[in-house]
């Protein structure tokens, strides 16, 4: 989005690029560095877990190409959003975010200014959410950017939410709106208008999610949830991953899904149905979760005193199978449109 020009990190040299990371990051502020007995410049960082806590470990790469066009956003965006899709991971499990590593393979012409922007995104996210980046490693790349991030947080054995758990009658539930991302990424590919009112939103949504930490560890602690999971690749698959993990199936309500005013504007601006950025478009990074429906009133409470809408859209069912229910009571399948990282796809499949 904007042109960077300077020193390259073929200029600086890896040692030199380490030791920019290293006095960035390894002076950070003492909230962050709770639990860290020693942080980067060590051969490993040395942590310490709450007492009786599990550690929670995910892992997310971000390839420039892939996952991201360069000229689509900035370093600094991007910094935040490689943490922010793993914190999404920790949201989902009920925990709280603690230690990151941080894994940067460069083009030699990259230029130290970019890297020194995409350190300064990472560093204000981090800052954001508690967490201390502790180490991490550099490496040439050939090509293009790929930004591999991996984050350690911590939760109660007898408050994390796993993705099983659900049973039949559960109502499904889902924080925020659903399909902004999507929809940004069609403004991003030229696919539908970016003169529209609200554009700038969903822009926003595609370029960073905000994960759902707050609200996530709301949950955790009502101990209502019977299962979750965040929303990475679409209501649609990841309901799948809920419904094959628990033998279950289930129904959606399609006049129940979340949709944001921007995502509607748009829609009806691009002649598109928006449930199918809704469905099937993936990357909104909300939460997905079960509960009895005798505490669903008492959950949405819960997460809304967070600051976080929570919807019900759907509920499980004993009999196999993803179901979409119209207005008029017609059923229809709700096929998947995941994105499966090993077939062969440019960026325009997604982003």
């Amino acid at each position: 989005m904007s042109s960077i020009v300077g020193p390259t990190v073929a200029d600086v040299g890896e040692f030199g690029i380490v030791a920019r990371l290293r006095q960035r990051f390894g002076t950070a502020g003492p909230i962050a560095q709770t639990g860290v007995a020693r942080g980067i410049g060590d051969d490993t960082a040395a942590l310490q877990v709450s007492p009786g806590h599990l550690l929670l470990a995910t892992t997310d790469a971000a390839v420039e190409g892939v996952h991201f066009l360069r000229a689509a956003t900035t370093p600094r965006l991007l910094g935040q959003r490689v943490l922010a899709v793993n914190l999404s991971d920790i949201a989902a499990m009920g925990g709280i975010p603690r230690w990151a590593l941080a894994s940067f393979s460069l083009p030699g012409e990259t230029s130290v200014q970019f890297v020194d922007e995409l350190a300064e995104g990472l560093a204000d996210e981090a800052a954001r959410y508690h967490v201390a980046v502790v180490g991490g490693n550099l490496a040439r790349s050939p090509e293009r950017l790929v930004l591999d991030l991996t984050l350690l947080g911590e939760v109660e054995p007898d408050r994390v939410v796993y993705r099983t758990g659900a049973k039949a009658g559960d109502w499904v539930l889902a924080t925020g709106t659903l399909g902004d991302a999507a929809a940004g990424l069609s403004i991003v590919l030229g696919q539908a208008p970016a003169d529209v009112p609200g554009a700038s939103a969903l822009l926003a949504r595609q370029r960073l999610p905000t994960p759902r930490v707050e609200a996530g560890r709301a949950i955790a602690l009502s101990g209502l949830a019977t299962s979750m999971i965040d929303l990475s690749d679409g209501l649609a698959s990841d309901l799948g991953h809920l419904a094959d993990d628990n033998h279950l199936g289930a129904i959606v309500s399609a006049e129940s899904v979340p949709l944001s005013p921007a995502l509607a504007n748009l829609a009806r601006t691009a002649r598109r149905d928006p449930l199918e950025w809704a469905l099937h478009g993936g990357e909104d990074y909300e939460l997905l979760l079960t509960t009895p429906a005798d505490r669903a009133g008492d959950l949405i409470a819960v997460v809304q005193a967070s600051g976080v809408p929570l919807t019900v859209v759907g509920e499980m069912t004993a009999t196999p199978g993803i179901w979409l229910q119209r207005p008029n009571g017609h059923r229809e399948p709700l096929g998947e449109a995941a994105w499966r990282h090993f077939e062969i796809h440019q960026f325009k499949d997604r982003g």
